[in-house]
């Protein structure tokens, strides 16, 4: 019989921890290129060598991260510790035909967008220009680029590390003719009125950058993915009422063409994008 991945870490540390403890062991992962991340609960946290150690040996990884408090801050810094390993997490994630170098220790990526990622790639129209206000590494840049077909996209960064390795990852991914980053507050630095596409790739208070992306616009007109985080009992009502509160200032009015939970953030609470057409 074959055993799955998360029976081969059980079986491994069979033998290293006590036998109540292995039931605690956590099923699910982030692995980004040769590094994982897990979150561990208080009745493992003794043996966390132990474990990373495991989840090293059977994913074939340099290190295992512990998730000790999600993502905080405006730079997006993920609060990680090493439990296991090498100290070097850089690393190269491949995915859909696209390399991301990052160092998972300082920068987030969460495998559970990559539905969103391979859409951006796909949704763009022929000569389009595009605005990422919030670029990060490439996260939704990088696949517009590859597999899209827009003349144009505008990366938007204020992290220095992520705004580096946005710049590696331009380079790697051959698509320097076609994105222009752009280092600094995207309210300070955005293009305004050159956009046929505007992302806002970004969750928790991201109506604070809706007037960006509608200035981004040409003559504030256009398509804007406005990624956040709602109650799944206020949606789309409450998305809807942020922009529409935007837009009036401009005497344009919003079209709701499409939203999608994009992954669970907590009970009840859901990440969604929503696509509005602002004209």
């Amino acid at each position: 019989m074959v055993l799955t991945p998360y029976e081969k870490i059980k079986q491994k540390l069979k033998c290293k921890i006590p036998s109540v403890t292995l039931d605690f062991i956590p099923n699910k992962w982030e692995k980004i290129g040769d590094v994982v991340t897990i979150k561990l609960d208080e009745k493992t946290q003794p043996y966390q060598k132990e474990i990373g150690k495991a989840f090293s040996n059977v994913l074939n990884c340099k290190t295992t991260l512990l998730d000790t408090g999600g993502i905080t801050g405006d730079l997006r810094e993920p609060n990680i510790k090493i439990i296991y390993g090498s100290p070097e997490c850089e690393t190269v994630h491949n995915e859909n035909g696209i390399r991301y170098k990052l160092n998972p220790c300082k920068l987030m990526f969460s495998s559970g967008n990559i539905d969103e990622r391979k859409r951006m790639g796909e949704i763009t129209k022929k000569d389009e220009i595009v605005v990422d206000l919030f670029a990060g590494i490439g996260y939704f840049t990088l696949p517009i680029a590859v597999h899209g077909k827009a003349k144009k996209i505008f990366a938007c960064e204020k992290n220095p590390l992520a705004y580096n390795y946005l710049c590696q990852n331009i380079v790697l991914n051959n698509v320097s003719g076609k994105v222009e980053p752009i280092k600094g507050d995207n309210r300070q630095v955005a293009p305004t009125n050159v956009a046929d596409r505007v992302l806002l790739g970004f969750f928790k208070e991201t109506k604070k950058f809706l007037k960006t992306a509608v200035q981004c616009l040409k003559n504030n007109e256009g398509i804007i993915h406005y990624h956040d985080v709602f109650p799944d009992k206020s949606v789309p009502e409450e998305a809807l009422h942020h922009i529409n509160a935007v837009v009036n200032e401009y005497n344009k009015e919003s079209e709701l063409l499409k939203f999608r939970r994009v992954k669970s953030y907590a009970p009840g609470i859901g990440h969604y994008v929503f696509d509005i057409r602002i004209k």
